[in-house]
């Protein structure tokens, strides 16, 4: 009775291992795909803001529009929300207090060097995530979405911007870097 059971048990668990194996490795392969983007799009929107010349950091497409200093700050801004307060649990900034990750009186360098530290933070974070919790769903916004979804939302809302940047060099008679793949 004591060897059915056994086989019983074996029988489970290399059933269980079989289903759920390739579930675990997708969200590993997801993780690791994302970090990929994630590190290639650092890379390229660290040299949009580096070919950008600091006179040109105030430009507004309209009186209404983001800055191009501030479309860069507020991609560090949503990035740090999006991982360390929406998914991670921190308490958000104070957007109204907290000038770490806005313009405020930062030169070009400054602000260069925190979307950077931003990104290793953002990618830190992401690094260490439990996969398994990439299922969990929040409130965003008013919609229910997973925690996969809010890191495809946080790529989005970074292309989103830095395409503005994108503009806003066009718009000043600049050269854009060159489009830099999958990121």
């Amino acid at each position: 009775m004591n060897t059915i059971k056994h086989q019983t048990t074996l029988i489970f668990i290399t059933l269980f291992t079989l289903f759920t194996a390739p579930l675990l490795a997708q969200e590993n392969d997801f993780t690791k795909e994302y970090l990929e983007r994630l590190e290639n799009s650092k890379t390229y929107l660290i040299l949009v803001a580096e070919t950008m010349p600091e006179d040109k950091y105030t430009f507004k497409a309209t009186p209404e529009s983001m800055s191009f200093a501030e479309h860069l700050m507020h991609i560090g801004w949503a990035m740090d929300w999006h991982s360390q307060s929406l998914m991670g649990g921190r308490k958000a900034r104070d957007w109204n207090t907290d000038t770490e990750l806005k313009v405020d009186n930062k030169s070009k360098t400054e602000m260069i060097a925190t979307i950077a530290k931003t990104f290793d933070n953002t990618i830190a974070f992401i690094s260490n995530f439990d996969t398994n919790k990439l299922k969990e769903r929040l409130d965003y916004f008013g919609l229910d979405r997973t925690k996969r979804q809010i890191l495809l939302l946080l790529a989005d809302h970074i292309t989103h911007h830095r395409a503005q940047m994108l503009v806003y060099m066009r718009l000043n008679g600049l050269k854009p870097p060159r489009y830099v793949l999958y990121q």
